[in-house]
């Protein structure tokens, strides 16, 4: 399966000329070195319509990535999150919180991930290191993810997948007493 994916820079300065896309040319630049194929970048001023237009646009009918970049924080412009709530149809929260955690001030972020039929799409922050940290906190789940969007089963029925702990319970569990159970009075 050939990785593609897209890039969304969400700023009203990039977007009027008035400064650099550096961010949306890191993320594409670590797509690439990751082996996935950038096959689309655009730029969306700030706001709920113009982002949740873009992503439309990018996601549709497309079996991929799309990352954004930028409108994640607490300015009251950075609606990136709630576009891409208007848009996704099932969100990924595992992916988002995978990001949060790469840096401290991933806490600040508001960014979401989420699915859009066969396509995966994440946000990450503004800042050029804060995005390409975002996006290779999550790169090495990416393939697997946009394989099971795709239809494909990378864990055929009878392979081995994730641990199992077990027949699933039906009914209270029970306890069998332990050494530091008190005895039965």
């Amino acid at each position: 399966m050939q990785l593609e994916a897209k890039v969304l820079t969400v700023s009203d300065s990039v977007h009027q000329g008035v400064v650099e896309d550096r961010s949306g040319s890191a993320l594409a630049e670590c797509l690439e070195a990751a082996g996935f194929e950038v096959t689309g970048r655009l730029v969306a001023p700030d706001g709920v319509e113009a982002v949740a237009g873009a992503l439309r646009e990018l996601a549709g009918d497309f079996t991929g990535l799309v990352v954004t970049t930028g409108g994640t924080g607490f300015s009251p412009t950075d609606l990136t999150p709630e576009a891409t709530r208007e848009v996704v149809e099932r969100l990924a929260p595992g992916l988002a919180e995978a990001m949060r955690l790469v840096n401290p001030l991933g806490r600040l972020s508001r960014g979401i991930a989420g699915t859009v039929g066969n396509c995966l799409v994440v946000n990450t922050p503004g800042s050029v290191s804060g995005a390409v940290e975002c996006l290779e906190a999550i790169l090495d789940v990416v393939p697997h993810a946009l394989a099971l969007l795709a239809g494909q089963h990378p864990h055929p029925h009878g392979s081995p997948g994730p641990p199992s702990h077990g027949p699933p319970s039906h009914g209270p569990p029970s306890h069998d007493p332990q050494p530091h159970d008190p005895p039965p009075t």
